[in-house]
């Protein structure tokens, strides 16, 4: 809550008070000064510590109220103005007063529909069935027409939001728990299970939830050539619902990064920086209301981007940049994703400045892997790992591959990515004898870990890169270059 919101609960607690000794303002006024002895203070040495709780207990009740009748009254979003038609209606209903009541859901329609918001076209349909004997100019069967056909589509969104919601707790689960699913399986069970199809694009909402789902399966794949005929679907929608795109912003500003992500993941640097371009223009629509939301993941991408194809320096000043101007507010995430981005850009070039972003992880593995994912914590480690070695802190590097080994042998063999381990044991072969870089027994054994008649993963070929740059006695950046145009 702000100032000028506590003020107003303040006087709202003093309106609503029918007692004079009611302890509640001043309760409020405790807890706003975040004070560790409020029960005591509050009770002055009387031992009456329910009293204290359901005084608490109260006021929590009283602020839940008020906050949620603020939210509505302040609303400015759409569907909060298609709420209040709503609640208007019912009232000019209860007072008989028919012809407004249905001007306000006329209107109250048009809105809805403009969104796609199924729920509350449900609830319009039926006050306009139910009122319907009091306006013989609406044919009661066009309601029940309008209100079967949205309730099919209701019940479509109801699907996808549930398989949704289930995919998502599971990949919470994969992410920061380290738990062990067939994400493939997972999928298409929970399609089959909600009976959903992704031909059933419904809405900017339900295409950036398929979007996602689509990512997130191609990523743990790390083969995003397996999602191509969700794009064409999403340009096609796009393209047919662009007089609604402004309404719903926020999942029209991720679905544009979803489709650059997948374009960058499948090397076609072109058309990724085309979306972020799209992107970055309706991230400053509505005066800017999603720019910082977003801006630091269109960074971190627009960073990749340069630096793939070509731009190592644009990139590594971008994400930098990005950096600087990451505020406290900024999500964590999309820091620490711009931070290990910033090694891997210096280690590419060996560039010391490495080690200055990488003193800025200063969490435990444990934390690194609740917060950001065992991917992620994954991917860290083995950073950190080739950073020591880059710059001849061998035993430091040696260190933190026993430790990687003794963390995450058993989790990579669960979820069947051996060849995670396959390449620490390679780089740890490497740090142990140096010499072996001139048998080809050892560079054989890593070009095995390239995926078989598949486009591998770019962030795959730039591990696989710092080991075949130590056989060539080459530059990182243009050994990872080579792979990458192979």
């Amino acid at each position: 809550m702000n100032v000028e919101e506590k003020q107003v609960f303040k006087a709202y607690l003093r309106n609503k008070n029918k007692r004079y000794d009611a302890q509640n303002v001043r309760l409020f006024k405790m807890l706003e000064t975040d004070d560790i002895n409020i029960e005591e203070k509050l009770l002055k040495g009387k031992n009456n510590s329910d009293a204290y709780h359901a005084l608490r207990k109260r006021l929590y009740d009283t602020l839940v109220d008020f906050m949620a009748n603020r939210a509505f009254e302040k609303g400015k979003s759409d569907a909060h103005e298609v709420l209040r038609l709503i609640v208007v209606s019912r009232l000019f209903f209860e007072h008989k007063l028919y012809k407004a009541a249905y001007k306000c859901l006329s209107k109250a329609e048009a809105r809805a529909l403009r969104l796609d918001h199924y729920s509350l076209l449900n609830e319009i349909y039926q006050l306009q069935a139910q009122y319907a004997h009091f306006h013989p100019a609406l044919p009661l069967a066009d309601v029940i027409g309008k209100y079967t056909a949205n309730r099919k589509l209701m019940e479509q969104e109801e699907k996808l939001n549930l398989g949704y919601a289930l995919l998502r707790k599971e990949l919470a689960d994969i992410y920061h728990k380290g738990k062990v699913v067939d994400f493939r399986m997972l999928v298409k069970d929970t399609m089959q299970a909600q009976g959903i199809s992704l031909n059933d694009i419904l809405s900017f909402k339900s295409l950036y939830q398929i979007l996602f789902m689509a990512n997130e399966y191609a990523s743990m794949n790390s083969n995003f050539s397996l999602i191509e005929p969700f794009i064409e679907k999403s340009y096609a929608f796009i393209a047919a619902k662009e007089d609604k795109a402004e309404v719903h912003l926020y999942y029209h500003i991720y679905i544009l990064y979803l489709l650059a992500n997948i374009h960058f993941r499948n090397r076609r640097f072109e058309e990724s920086k085309a979306y972020l371009d799209k992107m970055l223009e309706q991230m400053q629509k509505q005066s800017g209301k999603y720019y910082s939301r977003f801006i630091l993941r269109h960074s971190l991408l627009a960073a990749l981007n340069d630096n793939y194809s070509g731009n190592p320096g644009p990139a590594a000043k971008r994400a930098e940049e990005a950096l600087k101007k990451a505020g406290t507010k900024a999500d964590p995430t999309d820091v620490n994703d711009l931070l290990l981005c910033s090694v891997v850009f210096c280690l590419q070039q060996e560039d010391r400045t490495a080690f200055r972003h990488l003193k800025h992880f200063t969490h435990s593995d444990a934390w690194y892997e609740k917060k950001m994912g065992m991917d992620w914590a994954i991917k860290k480690s083995l950073v950190e790992i080739l950073a020591y070695a880059t710059f001849d802190n061998i035993e430091l590097a040696l260190s933190r591959l026993k430790s990687f080994k003794r963390r995450y042998n058993k989790y990579l063999i669960e979820v069947r990515e051996e060849r995670v381990m396959d390449y620490a044991l390679l780089v740890e072969r490497y740090l142990l004898k140096p010499e072996i870089v001139k048998y080809e027994s050892f560079t054989n054994s890593i070009l095995t870990l390239k995926s078989e008649g598949l486009q591998e993963d770019i962030f795959v070929l730039s591990f696989i890169a710092w080991l075949l740059a130590k056989i060539k006695k080459r530059p990182v950046y243009e050994v990872m270059m080579e792979l990458l145009t192979d």
